[in-house]
């Protein structure tokens, strides 16, 4: 193993096996809402592109659950912390499964032997850094953001981000010296090396950099939190701060801690997926943890936007949370993946609607890419052609190297948009050649473009909406998840065809 050195961080030469990709850590004090299922989709169209592209990918999520929000809400319900977030945890990992989110690893932080030695030796290796001090502190203090605030940062003196009055709390905790980190932190997101997508948020931190950087509290009084949470090393009279517990659940999921040869792996992160209101956590707060400690910096941070109703903000206190769950309750999965990335921007907020989400149904997965391939496999069907052959006419229609910049710059909806317009073109192909009108060489040659258009498409589609894509390759008799490299028109379609049910039906 090698290493350089970069103003006293360690930076070490790449020697992963793998693709590394975690979604943010939810909160589990209620259960998920949709927005939550837009970060789980994000992060799984990402993870399988890579993997189509050759990658050997690690999708990691979990259960955030040490932190005062939940001991909050289980004394409201009357139930034990853990209790709760069990409960909650379940339905987080029941909507990541039912989405058909391929996570390799769910990690409930409340499970001492998957993570405390890790968080432990995070918060050791800073204290011999130099980095953690205690002194007593009389703040403003949200505990939906678990966050102390200043009265400057207040919005109507109500918090920024949940519209909610805050707690005055005195109490003597430990604290972390994020001012040292302040010239580093600003440089490696500036330069690049730590890389903000997109470039709007990467200002953002920025210019909060440029504030100034001060120093804040990582530990809550173990009474004040109910003795809830990883105690401070040496001092049980203390609980580890949640943003710190939290984020290490990044490193703790891929070993560290336990297994330094796996963590050795898959360490460092190549992209962080987090909404756009956790952004200072992650891109000033975390930076400084693992600088501290002597660890690598994730290459990447993706942040999405929020998901809106009719504009606002989905918010328990308006009441319009939408749990989707429910909504797989009368939807495919795939129909649920489909919408949500082409109807929200991948960095921007969006809104839901119901009626845009049948709409997205029957117009595009029926009306377009339903329709066709059951037009094309009837129509090779009744030709009794057992192979195709012909003149690539379709295939100038595709830029795959476009699609794929797009998906690289994390571009995700105008990706899917490209595909679909291709989708598009072979029906307009369907039309202009009218292949019932014809026999012989010109139908076969009409029927190979439009199976092998249809065979890559399904690829293409795979990040998107994988049962979809799997059933396709059924029909087609190829392979499922295929490479990308294989989205090139080959010489013949000799595979055997199999018409089956239709792959979507009209919603009402």
């Amino acid at each position: 193993m090698h290493y350089l050195s970069y103003s006293s961080l360690v930076i070490k030469i790449e020697n992963k096996k793998g693709f590394y990709i975690t979604t943010a850590i939810p909160y589990v004090n209620a259960p998920p809402h949709v927005g939550f299922a837009l970060e789980l989709v994000q992060t799984d169209i990402i993870a399988r592109y890579n993997k189509i592209k050759g990658a050997k990918v690690l999708l990691l999520t979990g259960a955030d659950e040490n932190s005062l929000k939940n001991v909050k809400a289980a004394e409201k319900l009357g139930i034990t912390p853990q209790e709760l977030v069990d409960r909650n945890a379940a339905q987080f990992r029941d909507v990541a499964t039912k989405l058909n989110v391929a996570f390799d690893r769910f990690v409930k932080s409340s499970i001492k032997e998957e993570h405390w030695q890790g968080v432990q030796k995070i918060w050791q290796l800073a204290d011999k850094n130099g980095d953690i001090y205690k002194k007593k502190y009389k703040g403003l203090y949200c505990v939906e953001c678990e966050l102390f605030y200043k009265e400057s940062e207040l919005v109507d003196g109500l918090c920024p981000e949940h519209k909610i009055k805050l707690e005055l709390i005195e109490e003597e905790n430990y604290f972390f010296k994020l001012s040292k980190y302040q010239g580093k932190i600003e440089e490696l997101i500036t330069s690049g090396k730590l890389e903000i997508i997109p470039s709007n948020k990467k200002n953002e931190v920025i210019s909060f950099i440029k504030e100034g950087l001060e120093d804040f509290s990582i530990s809550r009084s173990s009474t004040r939190a109910k003795g809830w949470g990883i105690p401070v090393p040496g001092d049980t009279s203390q609980i580890i701060y949640v943003w710190m517990d939290a984020l290490s659940i990044y490193l703790t999921g891929v070993g560290y801690g336990k297994d330094p040869a796996e963590f050795e792996s898959w360490w460092p992160a190549d992209i962080h997926v987090i909404g756009k209101g956790i952004i200072k956590f992650h891109a000033l707060y975390w930076p400084a943890f693992l600088i501290s400690a002597g660890l690598e910096l994730p290459k990447k941070i993706f942040v999405h936007g929020y998901v809106t109703i009719e504009g606002q903000k989905i918010s328990k206190s308006l009441g319009n949370v939408i749990n989707p769950l429910d909504l797989l309750s009368k939807y495919k999965a795939d129909e649920i993946r489909y919408y949500l990335v082409r109807d929200i921007p991948a960095s921007e907020d969006g809104d839901f609607s119901e009626n845009g989400l049948k709409d997205r149904i029957n117009k595009e997965l029926l009306g377009d890419l339903g329709n066709l391939v059951n037009r094309v496999l009837t129509l090779a069907e009744n030709s009794k052609f057992t192979s195709f052959t012909g003149r690539p006419e379709l295939q100038d229609k595709l830029n795959i190297g476009s699609i794929e910049g797009k998906m690289d710059r994390l571009e995700l909806h105008h990706a899917l948009e490209e595909i679909m317009e291709f989708v598009r073109h072979c029906n307009k192909y369907v039309n202009d050649k009218k292949p019932w009108t014809i026999t012989g060489k010109e139908l076969e040659g009409v029927l190979y473009n439009l199976l092998e258009g249809i065979r890559v498409s399904s690829i293409l589609l795979y990040p998107f909406i994988p049962d979809t894509s799997d059933k396709i390759a059924d029909k087609l008799g190829t392979q499922k998840a295929a490479q990308i490299s294989e989205c090139k028109f080959r010489p013949e379609f000799k595979e055997k065809l199999t018409k089956g049910e239709l792959l979507f039906k009209k919603v009402e």
